[in-house]
């Protein structure tokens, strides 16, 4: 029978998967055994989650092209003449068409549970079309299998993107409405609730687009949005903030955990090494050849809370604070994102101390959250199998928190609910647990441009950042807040050097690293990282920002932000197929 299921699987990709939009899918013998059954539904359901992303770069990459994030190189989206219509890509419609024709024929289909599985479908239509939507702006919307003398729908313009993203909201509030799954222990299955806390990001971001890209004239509807997310969010049961025996572990434990914690975790894909499915997290964030390499910067650092819920930048000398100094009485998720003097790794099943290497790191701030603590295999091959968190219920209280904050309506007890619940669990105490902020930090105010003077949303977005670094989201909170130059003018900046010389990083009577301008001293420390900081402005180089001292400052290339990055140009190819469908602003 499973071998039946398999080849069953394949003959139904093989119809209805094309990579032309003319390309129709052909009823099979096979159309009444997938149709007519509810078991024949679920099979061809199962294809909707290779939409999913994927886990091999998996979401802890998406930030390394980020304000937070030093990494190796300028990624091709922000280097100088890199993106172009020529380079451009994404313009692909098979997983739609794939879609599309099962929606078709299971409304057809006699099967009492139907309606569950056109949820499904419609489900991932909408995180389709999001997709497209935030990449191109303007797509044509195509709710049916594509005939091949459909000239007008083959060859036709695009469409509005608000119009399309009604669309999208339509088709989550029928999926939110028809699926009949309410929960799922292993947190791999799409539920009602997946579905709700997809709507709080979707909503989320379409409502801060209309707001902040103010050239289309939505600011108006901008608030409908808001209150979506906040009316869905308020529906979501069944979850809280995972805690840990440890305090000072609950958070990164998510992380490293094999099988997802349902307790928090809304949807997640779970890797399996007898099956030989893996991610390449610990290789990405510490092998020195292979993956961007990426660090955290001390501007983002900065803005991790003390323990007592005052900012660390109230510090009248936070800027010349040394490492050592400046991760004491943090926000404890600052421990469980970047390594500490207090970590420790196995190597050969010996616990080792690790602090910051300045060989696989460029600013000091070194991420181990989705890293395993065991340094073989992972470090020098793809093997993680720790789950693949996608969505977590932390998310879904910041949407809360940021459209509650927007609509001008959060009271102390949401605050307490949302920012106050997660900075509770992350060790902090003190009056910001459960007290609305009433004055801008100036820090924040100052990092995100001066483009935000709430009070409560600087706040929100400080959370934001915090608790969701590595997860993939924070590209898109750039681009929806209308913030792009942030891509292009955020330092990269590292750990405070007093001077030239050699630097214990952790305490321990052991120097790490040793920061040098000119020949290269000597040492009997084989451990010991050499930083050469002399004056230089070739790409791929570290200096510090006084010359002999001051603050790391990592040279990845030049990085060029353009407004028109906003959306991508529609592919050449593409646009030669179609020259109906127009060219973005900008890209002409």
């Amino acid at each position: 029978m499973k071998l039946f299921h398999y080849i069953l699987s394949l003959l139904i990709l093989a119809a209805v998967t094309s990579c032309n939009l003319d390309e129709y899918p052909v009823d099979t013998a096979s159309n009444q055994a997938i149709f007519g059954s509810a078991s024949g539904l679920e099979l061809y359901s199962n294809s909707f989650y290779n939409i999913l992303p994927g886990t091999d770069v998996g979401v802890f990459q998406g930030d390394d092209a980020s304000d937070l994030v030093a990494r190796n190189g300028v990624d091709s989206y922000l280097a100088v003449n890199a993106l172009s219509p020529v380079t451009s890509g994404g313009w692909s419609w098979s997983s739609l068409r794939n879609i599309n024709y099962f929606i078709e024929n299971a409304e057809t289909s006699t099967v009492a549970e139907k309606n569950h599985y056109i949820g499904l479908a419609r489900f991932f239509r909408a995180l389709f079309y999001f997709d497209k939507v935030k990449r191109f702006g303007d797509v044509p919307w195509i709710d049916k299998t594509i005939e091949v003398t459909d000239s007008v729908t083959l060859y036709g313009p695009r469409d509005d993107r608000f119009m399309v993203m009604e669309k999208v909201l339509e088709d989550l509030d029928f999926a939110i409405e028809n699926i009949t799954l309410t929960s799922d222990a292993s947190s791999t299955r799409i539920t009602k609730n997946v579905a709700r806390a997809y709507k709080t990001r979707i909503a989320l971001f379409e409502a801060s687009y209309r707001k902040y890209h103010t050239e289309y004239g939505m600011q108006d509807t901008a608030n409908e949005w808001y209150q979506e997310v906040v009316t869905t969010a308020n529906d979501i049961t069944g979850f809280t903030l995972h805690r840990a025996g440890q305090e000072d572990r609950s958070y990164r434990e998510m992380f490293i955990t094999k099988t997802p914690y349902a307790d928090e975790t809304i949807l997640a894909v779970a890797l399996d090494a007898s099956l030989q499915v893996f991610s390449s997290a610990n290789r990405r964030f510490i092998s020195p050849t292979y993956g961007n390499r990426p660090s955290l910067t001390r501007n983002f650092v900065n803005t991790y809370l003390n323990l007592d819920g005052t900012p660390f930048t109230s510090n009248p000398d936070y800027q010349t604070t040394p490492f050592v100094e400046e991760v004491k009485n943090r926000d404890l998720r600052l421990k469980q994102t970047v390594r500490l003097g207090d970590y420790h790794r196995t190597e050969n099943g010996i616990s080792v101390v690790a602090p910051p290497n300045f060989n696989q790191t460029f600013t000091g701030y070194q991420p181990i959250k989705w890293c395993y603590d065991e340094r073989f295999p992972y470090d020098d091959e793809s093997r993680n199998d720790n789950a693949h968190i996608i969505m977590r219920y932390a998310e879904v209280l910041l949407n809360k928190a940021e459209a509650l904050a927007e609509l001008g309506t959060m009271s102390a007890g949401d605050w307490s609910e949302t920012i106050g619940a997660l900075r509770a669990r992350a060790g902090i105490t003190g009056p910001s647990l459960s007290t609305l902020p009433t004055e801008a930090d100036p820090y924040l105010a100052n990092y995100y441009l001066g483009k935000f003077t709430n009070p409560v949303l600087l706040e929100v977005m400080r959370e934001r950042a915090v608790e969701m670094v590595f997860e993939g989201l924070r590209p898109d909170d750039l681009r929806r807040w209308h913030i792009g130059e942030l891509f292009e003018e955020a330092p990269m900046t590292g750990m405070y050097v007093p001077a030239l010389g050699e630097y214990d990083l952790n305490s321990d009577g052991v120097m790490d690293v040793y920061f040098y301008q000119g020949e290269k001293p000597e040492s009997s420390n084989p451990a010991i990282a050499y930083v050469d900081v002399s004056p230089s402005d070739a790409a791929g180089r570290i200096q510090l920002s006084n010359g002999t001292s001051g603050e790391v400052i990592w040279n990845p290339g030049v990085r060029e932000w353009l407004d028109k990055k906003y959306l991508y140009p529609i592919p050449e190819a593409d646009l030669i197929r179609n020259p109906a469908l127009g060219q973005n602003p900008g890209w002409e």
